[in-house]
């Protein structure tokens, strides 16, 4: 039980951080921004998706059901860090990689510190999810195949940013 209300709370979250995405697309694009990546970014969808269907497959197919105190309370330090986050770019916070020319870089709130806190939290929850509930092939195999996806992200945003 715990299981599907912990998955079914990070897939309604996630579907308002998209609805805030496409909200934020619409106005970054009446404010003249261009969008960069758009060939990588049906990768990371598909990665996204088919890491629940693994999560829930592996889940469903263990014998023994458990899970980890920690690596739940963990997550949630992470979502109140990817708030942060979110609530530093505003407007300008997008799943997808736009840049408004002439517009300088957001240098505040964890963008003080690091040039992609974003990614940092998307690294630790494609890890720490899974392992909040004892699922160590969906963590391992998902981990890797982020580490590809965002080594290909980085380099599109950073070349569009112009880091």
């Amino acid at each position: 039980m715990l299981f599907i209300l912990f998955i079914s709370m990070i897939i309604l979250l996630r579907t308002g951080e998209l609805l805030l995405s496409k909200q934020n697309e619409n106005w970054l694009l009446q404010n003249g921004a261009v969008e960069y990546g758009k060939k990588h970014y049906p990768f990371i969808v598909a990665l996204h998706v088919l890491f629940f269907i693994s999560l829930m497959i592996e889940y469903f197919l263990r014998e023994k059901i458990s899970y980890s105190l920690f690596f739940i309370i963990f997550y949630f330090i992470l979502l109140a860090l990817k708030t942060w986050i979110i609530l530093s770019l505003g407007k300008y916070w997008n799943t997808k990689i736009y840049h408004i020319p002439n517009v300088p870089l957001i240098k505040k709130g964890p963008y003080n510190y690091f040039k992609h806190p974003n990614y940092i939290i998307v690294i630790a929850e494609i890890a720490v999810i899974p392992l909040a509930f004892h699922l160590y092939y969906t963590a391992i195999v998902f981990t890797l195949l982020n580490a590809i996806v965002l080594f290909v992200r980085i380099k599109e945003e950073n070349k569009a940013l112009q880091i």
